[in-house]
């Protein structure tokens, strides 16, 4: 128990504190910025007027730009043209070092180099803003603004159709360079910064995007978020359980050896000589076992997880991560294993040795309320004998009572989270979204093109974009939707019922309305990014999503707010798989269901790991439990099968008390399982909605695994009943 409770502990927190330390530290390489300051036009008087607010530290401008690779698909890259390359900085890998004097060259994303399969010395041509340029790949390597790379076509990234680039600003085909990003570091907290920066240049720049909020960092703050909480949660649930079950069988350990003790005393065995025999064995059996979860836990269970994540997110380290918390544990559980056994152990030392041969003396029944009742004399022999069994060993049932609640609580938790991922998979690709295929539109698509391919595919017209919201109480990066009168996205509320959202009206996500602070009636003002131009919005209607925060509206509602309505996406209930002018992808609901299915892999991975370890614990506590129990009884058992008790009603009489103390376990490991749920879900980040429940199949699925395994344990020991020899367990204290 000591080895499980550790290595879980430390193998689930090692991969949790793994995250945390290789991204700190990738971050700290690359010195990424504080925050970024998005502009038009960054000039050498903006630069100056930002120096001037007193709080920034270090600042460097790029020029980003959107980009077309010259392959077939298309792809999208993103281009840095940067000054010097100080600020969230190119992580090199293979090849030479970013150099800002270099005109010729660019260093280019490891992950879209291998999805195209380009190395270092290859030339790559790259089409934007009317220019068209091509130079040679002088490095390739990752950057900490792309952990995490979002993407229009895709639920996770598909590095055969994104990327980035860097170069230098002399690569630029013009020597006027209009920079629109100043990266920055700062002192004080953001929420500062972005005050003083609103105050002094108001109207001087579109968006500040502090580092949180900055999608990448956000969205693998999120997954470590994820990680953490489980982390933190679950493998202290086994430690409690473990040291639960630790007490127990020390316990059980040294009153079953009173008469080796008794008889130790009697030839003249000094107290501390047999308090330190048990005391050693408790603290050895415990060492080792923590010692071996702390090595073997953080080698073993994070190369679990890593694989699949290492998929989606890029980083350069992928390494397990120690935690003086995993010492502080195993140490606790030694400790917990000398307290225990000392306890033990010198409360029989105390004793004479003429009576600590002898049995413990049977604890008296007395009769209580219950007995006392009407009811009493019509119970059956089982039922009341059980009842008086349990009051004379309040421990042991308290004990097993705890270890069912521990059990079927992880039980419930983990099938709760399994229920709520599909859920969240059928709410969203199913009862919202009931197109078969998304075609993105390009940037530079004209009208008629948006139109013919819409007509020809029978499609709707939909504009998506990020947006930021400012309320009374906080600011938000959030998602825009803008819908024409379409039957192929529903937007509904948390019971997926439709929600009917007028031409005139505005609805807001209720996660986003919750971070917010706000309800239906208020008003709230928000701007596109990349623009400067702020409108004020009342909430007419709140919807519920679950993986997309933020406005919907009608195209007439954004036209009337005089902002413009450029369709992005069409939807279409037919299946396609031909290009069109115009169209820069064509994503199935097949595809995106399938991207989602690999982006949450490793979530799905740590459910099951979870699944598996808490029937396995469950398994080890009832087994321990149910040794301790027919160990205390078993010269009750013995008298009872002299009075004429046959084995059948023995081991029905056994069953019984088990199923008792599983069924009240149970009951009350609900409650226990669905907070664990809630703060697990409550931990998802910002762009998760979902409420915790508990569904028929979790219930069913938890009382068969819990009941199954404690009947199963039961019948190991009652097996025990056939075999009893009644001489030698009523003549045992002779």
């Amino acid at each position: 128990m000591a080895f499980l409770g550790v290595f879980v502990f430390s193998g689930v927190g090692g991969e949790s504190v793994g995250l945390e330390v290789n991204i700190d530290n990738f971050y700290e390489d690359t010195n990424l910025a504080d925050g970024w300051i998005y502009s038009a036009n960054i000039s050498d008087l903006f630069l100056y007027q930002v120096d001037c607010l007193g709080a920034t530290t270090q600042m460097e401008r790029q020029l980003v730009v959107d980009s077309v690779a010259d392959f077939d698909n298309d792809p999208d890259i993103t281009l840095h043209f940067v000054e010097n390359n100080t600020i969230s900085k190119f992580y090199l890998l293979e090849g030479e070092k970013l150099d800002v004097n270099d005109s010729e060259g660019v260093w280019l994303d490891k992950s879209f180099a291998d999805a195209k399969g380009l190395k270092v010395g290859d030339n790559i041509s790259f089409e934007f803003q009317g220019y068209e340029i091509e130079k040679e790949i002088k490095g390739l390597g990752y950057s900490p603004e792309y952990v995490y790379h979002a993407s229009t076509s895709s639920v996770i990234p598909d590095f055969n159709k994104i990327g980035f680039a860097y170069l230098s600003y002399k690569a630029f085909p013009m020597d006027n360079v209009s920079y629109n990003v100043l990266n920055v570091k700062f002192d004080g907290t953001p929420e500062n910064y972005e005050d003083l920066l609103s105050y002094h240049m108001d109207g001087y720049y579109s968006s500040f995007i502090p580092m949180s909020e900055h999608s990448s960092v956000s969205q693998f703050s999120e997954e470590m978020d994820q990680h953490r909480m489980m982390g933190d949660i679950f493998p202290v649930v086994f430690i409690l359980i473990a040291m639960l079950i630790l007490l127990t069988t020390m316990t059980r350990i040294i009153a079953h050896q009173r008469t080796q003790i008794g008889i130790l005393k009697a030839s003249g065995f000094k107290n501390r000589s047999i308090i330190f025999h048990y005391v050693s064995y408790g603290f050895l059996l415990v060492l080792i076992g923590s010692i071996l979860g702390l090595i073997v836990g953080p080698m073993t269970l994070p190369q679990l997880f890593y694989p699949s994540m290492s998929a989606t997110y890029k980083m350069p380290s992928w390494d397990p991560a120690w935690s003086m918390n995993f010492v502080y544990v195993a140490a606790l559980m030694v400790i917990m294993a000398l307290a225990v056994s000392y306890y033990a152990a010198k409360s029989i030392s105390d004793e004479k040795p003429a009576d600590t041969i002898r049995p413990k003396v049977p604890k008296l029944s007395s009769s209580g309320f219950v007995e006392r009742l009407g009811m009493w004399k019509h119970l059956s022999f089982n039922a009341r004998w059980n009842w008086r069994d349990a009051k004379r060993n309040k421990f042991r049932a308290l004990m097993t009572i705890i270890g069912v609640i521990g059990c079927s609580a992880l039980l419930i938790c983990a099938f709760g989270m399994y229920d709520g991922m599909n859920d969240l998979k059928e709410w969203e690709y199913n009862q919202i979204n009931h197109y078969d295929s998304k075609l993105v539109i390009e940037e530079n698509a004209t009208d008629s093109q948006i139109d013919s391919v819409a007509e020809d595919v029978n499609g709707d017209k939909i504009m998506e974009g990020a947006i930021e919201i400012e309320s009374d109480n906080a600011k938000k990066l959030a998602s825009l939707l803008v819908l024409n009168s379409t039957d192929l996205i529903t937007p509904t509320d948390y019971d997926w019922n439709k929600i009917e959202i007028a031409d005139d009206e505005v609805s807001i996500s209720q996660k986003m309305a919750d971070m917010l602070g706000v309800k239906v009636g208020d008003t709230v003002k928000w701007h596109m990014m990349g623009s400067d131009k702020w409108v004020k919005t009342k909430i007419d209607k709140i919807h519920a999503d679950p993986i997309s925060q933020g406005f919907i509206m009608s195209a007439d509602k954004l036209e009337d707010l005089d902002l413009n309505y450029t369709p992005t996406s069409i939807v279409t209930a037919q299946h396609i798989n031909q290009s069109y002018d115009g169209v820069k992808a064509a994503n199935s609901m097949k595809d995106m269901t399938s991207s989602w299915d690999e982006l949450t892999e490793s979530m799905w991975l740590l459910i099951y790991i979870l699944i598996f370890f808490a029937s396995l614990l469950a398994v080890i506590v009832l087994y321990n439990l149910g040794l301790l129990s027919f160990t205390e009884i078993e010269r009750e058992i013995a008298t009872l099968k002299v009075l004429g008790f046959k084995s059948g009603a023995l081991r029905r009489l056994l069953l019984t008390q088990n199923l008792w103390f599983t069924a009240i376990g149970f009951i009350l490991g609900l409650p226990v399982g669905y907070a664990i749920l809630a703060v697990m879900w409550e931990s998802s980040g910002d762009s998760f909605y979902i409420l915790p429940s508990i569904s028929l199949t979790n219930f069913i699925l938890t009382a068969l695994i819990t009941f199954a395994l404690s009947i199963i344990v039961n019948l190991m020991f009652s097996r025990k009943i056939k075999g009893l020899d009644m001489v030698e367990s009523l003549k045992s204290g002779e």
